[in-house]
């Protein structure tokens, strides 16, 4: 039918097209019009049917696509099927329990139990489209079979098979509790003995026994109960979340009966162990009285009778005595909490809801627990993200600040330089100042590196060179009593980065390592070819699937607590004595592999070492690469040319324009992009190059120049900020001709580099 009908477009649509084509040529009297129209109108209709068909057929794709993906997330037994039985996709538990069902689907099921599967299939598919689902249990063999059918449109069908197979029961029907096993909508997948004698087996969504919006995970509810079967009982609700997979998609859901006298869960030690939800019976001073199997999995063999809450479980932010006692005492808003279980091999959360009880004239507590370790985890990884982001917002704000300083400090240390002789006393203490603001522009530089805001200069690099030429440095560095041993991988794959950037990362990492081993002991390099065929997940970083180069420095040291991992790469914090380090090394070295687009983990054990892993990724070399040569001061001999200065920082500004006349240029300074353009006004002003701060106030100097770009579009550009380059680079490529400096920058920087422009100018006027 498809087929045809999509021919039948293509053949209306090649009609249309004649009847134009030939109204358009051959006919020219009246006739024309009735043909033109006749066309169009075709024409349009097959578009429109067409257009119809396609979104149809969308449509039909987004089903199918999330049909498959609920068949998988299914952990029972689950089926997708197409229109009109065309097609069936089963998940791999069906798969498992029934064979291959990809021919026959649910009639190969259902031909175990009945003798016209066809008809019954037919029948609840009939009751899915009318009503949304359709749910049954099918009888025969002693292993019973509950079917639930739901409808997702477009005539596709998703079948889902629970119940008692071969051999194995159903755990809960030992309880003489009602349970329900439910799904993320509510529809109820599985009920046991208990559940059926109150309701009836044919119970098809948790709606029709209570009010969903009353129910919360983790939370005991008491309601009456609004099935007829049940003759309106009062019951006690409990809610629990009960991990059937790691996507936690389905719960359990318990009921009680709920006396006048409120005595729920008055139950023998049997039932209340039994039970599927995590619960706890305690005192009002924390001592437990009861706790079930599930509960015990979930926070350890030692939460039994007599056991105190607080010395299983801790991060309240407050004494657990007091939460429970405003328990007891109903003050207090009623919610739940999050607490971190004690002395677990890994991190666990649970989240518990409390709910007050009379038992024998004495007020208890049951507590209701559920998993929430992913739920933390999460919210770790956010709050991380978000600690990091802004620290490094903050470091890189400090640092573009402190650039100004010190551009204005190295600067003006540069033109007294000038004008002393080496020979003079007062030409070495200069020069310590100079030195002593580089160190600090070095310091800054390490800020703007966490930050990812510091400007890198990378270019196509063989790791086995860089460690070659380092090697030398690096075994002054270790020292006498420790020893440096590096080993290449072979035909290593080449990586593009800032090879002196890189250099430093792996200096930290060196002197960490020396650090770690004051008796001595062995440094190890090792360097290799690594292929990911699946996307790489640990510390809260996915690594893509590709070719990466792999560095590995580990070291023979006192390792790092488990409790610190999660804190050395943040700036400032260090583990080492005040004086021995400023807490930037590993932060630094943090920030440079990820603006680099690597990755960089730490693994450690206490008493055996660190290892510290730098996954970059591998530059692919396009044909006819060639390195860029960079024009030196020293190649630049220019007399001449004008430069319009634009600084807001006074002491910069006073530094540049000096800087630049003593090379002979002719200085037009300006406080704000504003004046500049202001100044730009006079026709009579020719301006070879434009030296601006990129953060003005007002406009900022992206902005202006390119205003000023419009009316002298042959003038080069030069932007210096103590920000990086990539800060603002999508608007530099917007600007021909221009150029980038980084603050703090020397006065042969600087000179070098408007000289170098105004010479491009000059070649190619």
């Amino acid at each position: 039918m498809s087929k045809r009908l999509g021919s039948g477009i293509w053949f209306v649509l090649g009609v249309s097209v004649i009847i134009i084509f030939v109204a358009e040529v051959f006919v020219k009297d009246a006739l024309q019009l009735a043909m033109l129209l006749t066309g169009f109108t075709c024409l349009y209709a097959a578009l429109l049917i067409g257009t119809v068909r396609a979104g149809h057929a969308w449509i039909t794709r987004q089903v199918r696509r999330i049909g498959r993906d609920i068949c998988e997330a299914e952990v029972l037994p689950a089926m997708f099927c197409l229109p009109s039985a065309s097609g069936f996709y089963a998940n791999a538990s069906a798969q498992t329990q029934f064979g291959d069902l990809s021919v026959r689907g649910p009639r190969a099921v259902l031909g175990e139990f009945y003798a016209d599967p066809e008809a019954v299939m037919v029948r609840l598919q009939r009751i899915a489209r009318a009503q949304g689902h359709a749910r049954d249990e099918l009888s025969g063999p002693p292993t019973g079979l509950q079917l639930l059918v739901r409808h997702l449109g477009q005539g596709h069908f998703l079948w889902q098979f629970g119940g008692k197979w071969a051999g194995q029961d159903n755990p809960e029907d030992s309880l003489p509790l009602p349970v329900f096993t439910v799904g993320p909508s509510g529809e109820v997948m599985e009920q046991n003995a208990a559940a059926d004698d109150v309701f009836g087996p044919r119970v098809i969504h948790l709606s029709q026994i209570c009010d969903m919006e009353r129910l919360e995970e983790g939370g005991i509810h008491n309601f009456q109960t609004k099935h007829k079967q049940a003759k309106h009982k009062k019951v006690s609700c409990l809610v629990g979340q009960w991990a059937m997979d790691a996507k936690g998609t389905q719960r359990k859901v318990v009921l009680a009966p709920l006396s006048d006298s409120e005595t729920s869960f008055r139950r023998e030690e049997t039932v209340f162990g039994d039970l599927p939800v995590p619960l706890l019976k305690l005192k009002r001073n924390g001592r437990i009285v009861l706790s079930n199997r599930s509960a015990r999995q979930l926070i350890g063999q030692h939460a039994v009778p007599g056991q105190r809450l607080e010395d299983l479980l801790e991060g309240l932010g407050r004494s657990i005595i007091d939460w429970l006692g405003d328990a007891v005492a109903e003050r207090g808003e009623k919610h739940s909490e999050v607490l971190r279980v004690k002395d677990a091999e890994r991190q666990v959360f649970v989240r518990i809801a409390l709910e007050r009880i009379q038992e024998n004239g004495e007020t208890l507590l049951i507590a209701v627990l559920s998993d929430a370790t992913e739920l933390k985890s999460l919210e770790a990884q956010f709050v991380q993200s978000q600690k990091m982001e802004a620290i490094g917002q903050l470091a890189g704000g400090v640092a573009h600040d402190f650039n100004n300083l010190l551009t204005a400090i190295s600067g003006h240390c540069d033109l007294l330089l000038l004008r002393h002789d080496p020979e003079e006393s007062v030409y070495a203490d200069l020069m310590q100042i100079s030195q002593n603001t580089n160190r600090a522009a070095a310091l800054v530089s390490q800020l703007l590196a966490f930050s990812r805001k510091q400007t890198l200069k990378p270019k196509v690099i063989e790791m086995h060179e860089i460690l070659s030429d380092l090697t030398h440095l690096l075994n002054r560095l270790v020292g006498e009593t420790v020893s440096l041993s590096v080993y290449h991988g072979m035909d290593l794959w080449a990586i593009r980065a800032d090879q002196r950037q890189l250099e430093q990362v792996l200096m930290n990492l060196v002197v960490n390592a020396r650090d770690a081993m004051p008796e001595g002991g062995e440094i190890k390099i090792e360097t290799s070819n690594y292929m990911i065929g699946a996307p790489l997940e640990r510390d809260r970083a996915t690594v893509a699937v590709g070719r990466y180069v792999k560095v590995e420095v580990s070291d023979e040291g006192c390792g790092i607590p488990q409790e610190k991992m999660q804190k050395i790469f943040e700036p400032f914090y260090t583990t080492k004595r005040a004086g021995e380090g400023t807490g930037l090394g590993l932060s630094t070295a943090y920030g440079i592999i990820k603006q680099t687009g690597g990755f960089i983990f730490a693994d450690s054990k206490l008493g055996e070492g660190t290892k510290f892993t730098l996954i970059l990724p591998v530059h692919e070399r396009e044909k006819n690469e060639v390195e860029q040569a960079h024009i030196s001061e020293q190649e630049v001999v220019i007399t001449g040319g004008v430069v319009l200065l634009v600084e807001d920082e006074a002491p910069v500004r006073a530094f540049a324009s000096r800087a630049l006349q003593m090379r002979g240029y002719t200085v037009i300074e300006a406080a704000s992009g504003e004046q500049a353009l202001t100044l730009l006004q006079d026709v009579n002003l020719q301006v070879d190059v434009f030296v601006t701060d990129v953060i003005l106030p007002g406009m900022d100097g992206p902005s202006w120049v390119r205003e000023a770009l419009e009316g002298r579009p042959k003038t080069a550009s030069i932007f210096v900020s103590g920000y990086a380059e990539e800060s603002f680079s999508d608007q530099q490529d917007r600007i021909d001709h221009s150029a980038f400096l980084q603050k703090p920058f020397s006065l042969i920087d600087l000179t070098g580099l408007v000289g170098q422009k105004i010479q491009q100018k000059r070649m190619f006027a």
